[in-house]
């Protein structure tokens, strides 16, 4: 269930500031994204799977937060994110 350092690392290179940053919010938001996506995909087979999925919803509620701040901080950032994630349907 959890991302590989291979893929966490390719993550902060493709939406933070250097290799080393993964602090910023879109690298956050990235991550937690990847993180729900695989928990996603695992409650297809296991649907009473009720622990992890009250961590899914940590996950979810924990992105928004990040999304809402970056909303109110930088616009345009927030709809970069959105658009390469397709977080919005």
């Amino acid at each position: 269930m959890s991302l590989s350092k291979e893929r966490k690392l390719e993550l902060i290179k493709k939406y933070g500031k250097n290799e080393k940053d993964s602090g910023t919010p879109e690298v956050q938001i990235a991550i937690l994204t990847e993180r729900i996506n695989n928990l996603t995909a695992h409650f297809e087979s296991h649907k009473k799977d009720h622990a992890s999925r009250r961590g899914l919803m940590q996950m979810v509620g924990k992105r928004r937060r990040l999304l809402d701040y970056l909303m109110k901080k930088d616009i345009e950032r927030y709809r970069t994110i959105i658009k390469e994630l397709n977080i919005r349907k």
